[in-house]
């Protein structure tokens, strides 16, 4: 029987394994440096791209806090408009009623009374003068709570002083000014605001 000798080709074999091994495990290596390279890329674009965003994100909030603080600002110019154009249209309302206030105390001043002294504070006057008598005042209170301008006459005081004997009493007394218009102008307002007829 013949005998064959397997070692030498055993020998090679595994030599040729450990080379395909060697091989395959530079493969791996060149492989996974490839994937790790085109991730650590991909990762490095990916963030560059974010960083893209958050400047442009940054941009457009720096434009809009801008754009917040002109709204701002217009908000308070309206503001201030809408409180001189009150004011203006309170003056214009209340344009004639300086005459219709001196014409009232023209009409509603009896004989025997003179005035020295007019004030106002808002809607109310104080009125202070001179009288013959008691009963002059009291006339002088009846015409002005008749009259359309003038209401709720009140006396502060009256006393005889004696300065001038024509007419030896002084009083104060307070009375609302009214516009009878405003109450006309109001029901307007209300019949055409439910769609009324003035």
């Amino acid at each position: 029987m013949a005998r064959i000798n397997l070692l030498p080709w055993r020998e090679e074999r595994r030599k040729q394994r450990q080379q395909e091994f060697y091989v395959l495990l530079g493969a791996s290596a060149v492989a996974a440096i490839l994937v790790a390279f085109v991730g650590l890329w991909f990762i490095g674009s990916q963030i560059d791209a974010q960083n893209e965003r958050n400047d442009t994100l940054a941009r457009e909030i720096k434009a809009l806090d801008t754009q917040i603080a002109e709204i701002e600002e217009l908000d308070r110019q309206r503001d201030r408009l809408i409180a001189r154009k009150t004011i203006i249209e309170q003056l214009q309302a209340t344009r004639s009623q300086m005459v219709h206030l001196f014409d009232e105390l023209v009409r509603t001043l009896p004989d025997g009374v003179k005035l020295d002294a007019i004030k106002q504070n808002g809607s109310t006057l104080t009125l202070s003068g001179f009288a013959q008598s008691n009963a002059r005042v009291s006339a002088y209170m009846r015409n002005l709570d008749a009259s359309a301008w003038l209401k709720q006459s009140e006396i502060i005081r009256i006393e005889a002083t004696g300065v001038d004997k024509t007419v030896p009493y002084q009083f104060s007394l307070k009375v609302n000014l009214e516009d009878p218009n405003a109450d006309k102008g109001e029901a307007d307002a209300a019949a055409t605001t439910t769609g009324g007829t003035p």
